[in-house]
Formats: structure tokens, sequence, C-alpha cells
């Protein structure tokens, strides 16, 4: 089975093996590749299954192949499929905004933890994206006003997209970090920003993703830096603010919450044990 013999006969199992050995992908992106090849749901595994000795139509098999192809120059699987599962949430997704990945998950059970004793909580989701992290927490917690900002148009409209189609009421802005939210204070404010390094070799393997949403100047810091200086602004007493950053700045976002005054600052590990999150508590009293 080879780009060039698509009108050959392949059964269902065999094109996923066919991926797992000729392209290296896991079982699971090769499945959800066919999925989406054959025109049925990401959540309809068991149909592969039950189906493994069934033989694949050209049409299914040639999209299929087109797949892999692009997977393999380093094309995320939801630009492929069109979509993400975040937190329980099925988002649609292209090529607008970032792709939404596993361990950002832990940055909404924080935020989650901290708003646990606070009812009707007001949140700000800054650098939203897909709006992955405000549908994450509107969707757990339903009394919540939730407002999320990007600074991209583009990624304003992919949230709100997301926003309608699941039925959650959040608040969008247009503009960069706490540009839009004069006047408003908030009992949280979360962010994934961009936080790598211009020149990182990491980079090469993600082209297809908007730089925008990635590089944050010489050390990765320039937009914590900033997110930081701005919340004191809009954060109520007691409040938190908590931001997702690389394997190896926890430290450096622990120094700017503590030089910016906030208190009982901490970092989080992710499911892999690394520390990814950081966030600290705006004093109850100045």
């Amino acid at each position: 089975m080879t780009s060039t013999d698509a009108a050959a006969p392949v059964t269902v199992q065999q094109a996923i093996q066919y991926a797992q050995e000729q392209y290296g992908l896991p079982r699971l992106d090769a499945q959800m590749l066919l999925l989406h090849a054959c025109g049925l749901p990401p959540h309809d595994r068991a149909w592969l299954l039950t189906h493994g000795d069934e033989v694949l139509d050209a049409t299914s098999h040639t999209r299929y192949l087109d797949f892999l192809q692009r997977r393999q120059g380093h094309e995320p699987l939801a630009y492929i499929t069109g979509f993400k599962e975040f937190f329980g949430l099925q988002l649609q997704v292209d090529k607008r905004v970032l792709d939404p990945r596993p361990e950002t998950e832990t940055l909404v059970e924080w935020a989650l933890s901290c708003l646990a004793d606070t009812h009707a909580p007001h949140i700000a989701d800054l650098g939203t994206g897909s709006g992955a992290i405000a549908l994450a927490l509107k969707h757990s917690l339903p009394e919540a006003q939730v407002t999320a900002v990007d600074a991209s148009a583009d990624a304003i409209a992919v949230a709100q997209a997301n926003a309608e189609r699941l039925g959650l009421d959040i608040v969008t802005h247009v503009g960069n970090w706490c540009a839009p939210l004069a006047g408003q204070s908030f009992n949280l404010i979360v962010s994934n920003p961009p936080y790598v390094a211009a020149g990182d070799a990491h980079l090469a393997h993600m082209p297809h993703e908007p730089l925008s949403a990635l590089v944050a100047g010489i050390d990765g810091l320039d937009d914590l830096r900033q997110i930081v200086a701005q919340a004191t602004a809009h954060l109520k007493p007691g409040a938190w603010l908590l931001l997702e950053h690389g394997f190896d700045q926890a430290q450096d976002v622990q120094a700017l919450l503590g030089n910016q005054g906030f208190v009982a600052v901490q970092s989080r590990p992710d499911l892999a044990g690394i520390l990814r999150c950081t966030g600290g508590q705006w004093p109850r009293v100045k």
C-alpha cells in the first residue's frame, strides 16, 4: 500500500497497520485519521473493530493516504480532522489557532480548585485561541461570567463559533492581553500565552501553527511579563492569576509574580510531572 497504489484493495485493519508501520503513527492517530477519511465521527472507534476486514472504498482510501502525508509533515491531527477534544468538549480547530494541548487541562483543573468557594465568579482568559480554557471553565461553572480575549480576530472568530456550537455563553474581545478589560475586575485571570523563545529548535516541528501563538521574544517570557504587569489592575483582592509556561520556566515565572507583589506563588505539574503552570494570589490587603 503506497501513495501510488491507492486503487489497490485495502481493508480497515490493513490501513491502520500501514500507518503504524510506514509512518510511525500511534494507533490512535491512525484510527482517528481513518475515521475522518471514512466520514465517521471520532468517537466511533468501535466501528473500526467490527469492520476490520471490510475493504475501504477508493475515495476513503485516497483521502486516508493524503491525511497520512499531511501528518508526516507535522501537521497537527486536529488540523486534519478539524476538531480536538479538550476537557470533555469537542472543539473545532484550524490553522487560525493553536492546537490545544492536553497539558493545558492542568491549568483548568487548578482554576476550578481556586474558584471552589466562589459563587458566580468573574473569569478572564487571556489569549483564548480556540476558546479551550474559557469554554472548559464555563462548562464546568455555568454560573460564571467568562470573558475571553485574543489579539487575533481570527482566533476570536474560532472561539465564538465553538461557544455557539456548544451552547456556552461567553464574552469575547479582540485586543492585546488586558487592554480590552478597562474598568473590569475578576476573581481569576488565566492564560496560556506564547512562551517559546525565538529560534527554539522545537519550532521546526510546528510549521503549521501560528507563530504569534507560540513565540514570545528572545527568552520566551515577553508576553508573560506583560500579563503579570497588567493583570494586577484587574484582580479582585484574593483573586488568582494562573499561567501556563514552558517546561523550564517555572522559576522565572515565580520570580515575575513574586516581584509584582503576588503571594502564595506556586507551580503545578502536568501529568508528565513537568512544572507546567505557575500562579499567585493577589493580596487581600495591600
